[in-house]
């Protein structure tokens, strides 16, 4: 199974110098030494020192010991290469931050340990604890609940958000026009993470109990809505990646951006009391609400872990989903708590942005943990380009998607 799911000259060379620095490290694993890597965006290092320093005083007064945390960031997808890599490799960091579409991967490799027995996960939201369980064991522990879209808008040239598609392109016909913008809104049109939204909303979903259904009609229409957004009417702009979409937002080339929850602190940030969000728009033409892929970001916890080190990482994992962090985490960058104490908490629930954030998860369905997603996303996001670049029609393009993936999956199960 690893082998099939791990290939490539890529790891190869990904592998010499882990493999290297395995061979050469033959002094005995230091328990207070932690390595910690992350995905998370720039702006979310400061919030991260600042938990690991205080944790790091508290260990030293109740223990007498001092702590070294060496902590490494990379691109989520960079992360999921080099996390295989390294646990192939003997050499895997202690714990990391991920979301939970990819721990899929990790369990059924066996990089990473079940936790069931580790954590008490009653007191943790169920649906973030349900989106990082695979075959009765969960994997990982909810960091926070969401890693969800949205709509985001400026206030400068929107009164109120659309409620309904129809609105929307109303708006984007008329209104968005008066301010000579030449786009009316932007999202990642080639990552697929953003087309799982109108997917529900044509009433389709990428899995059927982990059976992959994408030759649909329902796939067909929202490939073909996403067509019609770039090529017919023209509300979006051509070619635009995830850097694109929120340079032209915080340019104010576009009204109104797709993304998702880990972008309204830096939104808020850039346009103080002009930035609002939404729910993404109901679509018109099936009276269905968009639903985002709901899960959180969660510490995984690698399955070479042992003895007092173990011990120290629970104390760390504990301490940093605490009543205190979490409200402190969605203070200082808008993420809703995975704690159901802090959930409850007064400071969440009369905050306004809290509040849409979570009407947004209740319209969402939770992100397949099964490892089969990672055949989708791959997949998806080569054929949906071949669309979005009209180099594909839609037809074509879901018939190879369903064969394609199918495939890949029928490789991982050897």
């Amino acid at each position: 199974m690893i082998k099939k799911l791990i290939t490539g000259n890529y790891y190869f060379f990904l592998l010499i110098p882990l493999l290297f620095a395995s061979s050469c490290n033959k002094k005995i694993d230091n328990p207070y030494s932690i390595v910690f890597w992350e995905m998370e965006d720039a702006y979310v290092a400061p919030y991260i020192n600042t938990v690991i320093y205080y944790f790091k005083n508290q260990y030293y007064k109740n223990h007498s010991k001092e702590l070294i945390f060496t902590r490494a960031h990379y691109q989520t997808e960079d992360l999921r290469q080099q996390f295989q890599a390294a646990s192939l490799a003997g050499v895997p960091p202690d714990i990391l931050i991920s979301p939970s579409d990819t721990a899929g991967i990790y369990a059924i490799s066996g990089f990473i340990m079940p936790l069931n027995d580790v954590f008490d996960f009653s007191l943790y939201n169920k649906p973030v604890v349900d989106a990082i369980t695979l075959e009765g064991k969960i994997w990982g522990v909810p960091i926070s609940n969401g890693n969800h879209l949205m709509l985001m808008y400026n206030k400068k040239y929107v009164k109120s958000p659309p409620k309904t598609t129809d609105e929307l392109f109303n708006y984007c016909e008329k209104e968005s026009k008066k301010f000579n913008m030449n786009y009316c809104l932007a999202f990642d049109g080639g990552e697929p993470f953003w087309i799982m939204p109108w997917l529900g909303a044509f009433g389709g979903w990428p899995l059927d109990d982990r059976k992959p259904t994408l030759n649909t009609p329902q796939m067909r229409d929202a490939l073909n809505f996403y067509h019609d957004l770039k090529f017919k009417y023209k509300y979006i702009p051509p070619e635009c990646d995830y850097n694109c979409m929120d340079s032209l937002f915080k340019e104010e080339k576009v009204p109104f951006i797709i993304n998702g929850d880990w972008a309204i602190s830096s939104y808020i940030n850039h346009f103080k009391e002009n930035f609002d969000i939404s729910v993404i728009p109901k679509l018109s033409k099936t009276g269905l609400y968009p639903s985002p892929m709901i899960s959180g970001k969660y510490f995984l916890l690698s399955s070479k872990l042992s003895g007092e080190k173990f011990e120290i990482i629970k104390e760390f994992v504990r301490f940093y989903t605490n009543r205190e962090n979490q409200i402190r985490q969605f203070k200082e960058l808008k993420r809703l708590p995975s704690l159901k104490e802090a959930t409850e908490s007064k400071e969440i629930k009369s905050d306004h942005i809290a509040r849409i954030s979570m009407e947004q998860i209740l319209k969402g369905k939770p992100m397949p943990m099964a490892y089969e997603m990672r055949a989708i996303w791959d997949t998806l996001r080569n054929y949906q380009g071949l669309v979005m670049t009209d180099k594909m029609k839609v037809d074509k393009a879901i018939e190879k998607i369903q064969k394609e993936v199918e495939r890949k999956i029928e490789e991982m199960d050897r």
